[in-house]
């Protein structure tokens, strides 16, 4: 298991980027796929993006597709979710996860560890 917590969260406009970080403590953090996942009030827990272990694949969320990047730095424990052009209904809690297989990178029910999530909230 892994030790997730979310940051950089906040009330923003229409159009303004964040940057969501996500640390880690523990062991091993490099030997796991990331994910972004987001739950809007009322709604279900959706996926948002993944990114391998090393950093070399990465996959999104058509809803966010060329609006937010996965990154992350293995060095620091840390794994960002850089969201531009940011849209009301984007608004939601995101939720740092972690997950063993990269083939199982957009299956909710696979991941094992998870953050207690930060809130975002796009304005008109």
């Amino acid at each position: 298991q892994v030790q997730l917590v979310e940051s950089g969260g906040g009330l923003v406009q229409a159009g303004d980027s964040l940057r969501l970080s996500c640390a880690a403590s523990g062991r091993t953090f490099d030997s796991y796929v990331m994910g972004w996942f987001r739950q809007a009030p009322g709604k279900e827990r959706e996926f948002v993006a993944a990114i391998s272990g090393n950093g070399r694949l990465t996959n999104y969320a058509d809803s966010v597709k060329g609006r937010f990047t996965i990154s992350r730095d293995n060095a620091k424990n840390t794994v960002y979710l850089q969201m531009n052009s940011l849209k009301p209904e984007d608004t939601a809690v995101y939720y740092c996860a972690a997950v063993p297989r990269w083939s199982r990178s957009t299956d909710e029910a696979s991941y094992n560890s998870w953050g207690q999530g930060t809130q975002v909230t796009v304005s008109s």
